[in-house]
Formats: structure tokens, sequence, C-alpha cells
């Protein structure tokens, strides 16, 4: 039975054990993307081929979940192919829809009408009524992921002027940029994660041992320094600690974690159709506890029961939380 605030739970696979983790653990959807550049979670050791892809598909439809495949990168001006047969491979795979940013990949899968949906990526960074109605206009979008840096009312208004559903993400990494426009990585290893699909690519990163503790470098620049007792975080630039006015700190973003489960029902009367969790990159097991504790979030407020949010925390990174711009309104 349909519950107020049924909402699709949106969960991240960056394997294809990965997906049969979220599909068991109670997705509605499982996202993920190919293993090469057209997604932005380019990481050595992820993703799936097209065959991988298959058998993950053909899986979750057994169990009445769908699956999105991304391909929310820029394509390069003479290698426009290859994004384009993702989108053909999505297709024969049996993606439910694809997950898109740039307009020329969005009016060449126009070519699948009905039988594969094309949603918005973030990446597209849609953040008003009027750019959101472009993309329904000009594109047939059917669903639109908005960037972290809306507020809850901002979201509401959107949904009372557009006619698409819109997704937004409910846990994970927080990104201080407006997605689709960092070029933060860039600056230093000559790619962006626009186009190469990944911020700070493995082959640039290196960890180092001093006797004043670990330094983590991009491309030889150093990114932070940890002492013995504190966990190293991978270097990327906006999660880096720099010295200003002689006073080393966290100049862009902290390490931290979006959550936003305590304000699921906020989020339903706003207008919000779909709940999406980042982490194509975390582990199994970081998965599958994200998803059940969400999957109980939902099953808990539609039935009014309290939601002990304790057990996200615990997989927070940093072991903080932060609702980002959902309640201190950044746009």
């Amino acid at each position: 039975m349909m519950g107020m605030y049924d909402m699709e739970l949106i969960c991240p696979a960056g394997t294809l054990a990965g997906l049969k983790v979220a599909v068991n653990a109670g997705a509605d959807v499982v996202y993920c993307g190919f293993n090469n550049e057209t997604n932005a979670r380019n990481f050595p050791g992820l993703n799936f081929s097209k065959e991988e892809m298959r058998e993950g598909i053909l899986y979750a439809k057994k169990h009445n979940v769908k699956v999105f495949i991304a391909i929310n990168t820029y394509p390069r001006a003479n290698n426009v192919g290859v994004w384009e047969k993702a989108i053909d491979d999505a297709y024969e795979c049996g993606a439910y829809a694809v997950i898109l940013a740039d307009i020329g990949l969005l009016d060449y899968a126009k070519k699948y009408g009905d039988k594969m949906r094309r949603h918005l990526s973030v990446q597209a960074t849609a953040s008003t009524k009027q750019s959101i109605s472009y993309f329904v206009e000009n594109y047939g979008v059917s669903r639109v992921v908005l960037p972290r840096v809306v507020s809850v009312d901002t979201i509401k208004d959107i949904a009372q002027n557009v006619s698409v559903e819109l997704e937004v993400f409910v846990y994970g990494g927080l990104c201080v940029m407006a997605e689709g426009k960092c070029s933060l990585s860039s600056y230093v290893t000559g790619l962006s994660p626009n186009k190469e699909g990944v911020c700070s690519p493995d082959s640039f990163v290196e960890y180092q041992d001093t006797n004043n503790g670990l330094l983590s470098k991009l491309n030889g620049s150093v990114i932070n320094s940890f002492h013995k007792n504190e966990s190293p975080g991978y270097p990327t630039i906006c999660k880096g600690r720099f010295i200003a006015d002689s006073v080393p700190s966290y100049l862009f973003e902290e390490p931290t974690s979006l959550s936003i489960v305590n304000m699921l029902p906020e989020l339903a009367q706003a207008g919000v159709k779909a709940l999406k969790i980042e982490g194509r990159q975390r582990s199994k097991s970081y998965v599958d506890k994200i998803v059940r504790s969400f999957r109980k979030a939902l099953d808990d407020i539609n039935n009014g029961r309290e939601f002990d949010s304790k057990d996200l925390i615990e997989m927070a990174e940093g072991n903080t939380e932060t609702t980002g711009a959902y309640v201190n309104k950044w746009l």
C-alpha cells in the first residue's frame, strides 16, 4: 500500500556485487555506470562492463527493482561516439532510464522515445523552474536530479511550477560546488571531473609518511597532513586542509556527510518524488547499511514510528553530518 511519504529510494552500485547488495537491502532503484569516462565515478576497479550491466539489470528486474544508468559526464568534441555508444548499450541492456547532463546526448537519446526514460543529471545544474522547463520541453526529460545547493523552500517552489519528477540527494558526499561546474581538480591534474569522470584521478594520488604524520598529495601537491591518530582522507582539493593566515584549516569544506534522513516528511510535502543516496565508490557493507537504514526510515515514518538515525552517523565521513543547503540556504 502506498504510504503518505512514499518516495522512491535510489541507491548506488559501483559493481555487480554492489548492485545485488542494494537490491537485497531494499532499494527501489539502483543507479550505476559503465566502466569508462562516460560516468562521473570513473575509478579503477569500479563500474560495469556491458555484460555485467545486462546481468545486473536482469537480477534487479527479477526483484521488481529498476536500474538507471548514469552517462553524466560531458563528451569530448573528438570522441562523442563513446558517449553515444553508452546510451545505445544502456538501451540494449534494458535500462529503465539514462541519467544525462549534456544537451547533445539528451537529444541523441530521444530516438528511444518512451522505451527508455531520460533523466537530467545533477551535473546539468538545473536549479530554477525556467531551466528545468527548458529541458522538459526540448528533450522530454521525465525527472530532474536537483543540485545539493537548494533549500527545501526552493524545492517546493520548483515542484509547484514544473511538470516533472524531482529527485534529491539525501545522504553521502556533499559537493560545495554547483555540480558540473567544478574545475578544481583540473588545475592540479589537467583532467576535468566533468569529462574524464573522476575528481582527483587515482593515478595522481600519493601518500607519504613523514616524521610529522601522513601527507596526502595530488600530482605532487600536498592536499592534507594527518596526525597519527587521524584517519587519512582521499586527497580532493575541496576537502583539503591548507594554510591561510598561518593557520591550517579546511578552506572549502570539512570532511562531513550530507544526511537529511530526519527531513523526509518535509521533502515529501515539498513535492520530492525520489531520494538519492550517494556512494557508488563505497564498499558493499556501506551500501547495505545505508540502504537498510533509509528503507527502515521510510517504513517508520509511514507507520507513525520514530526513526533512530544513530546508525547513519557511524557511516558518515568524519563521523559528522550536515543538512547542507536544505536548511541553510545557498541559492
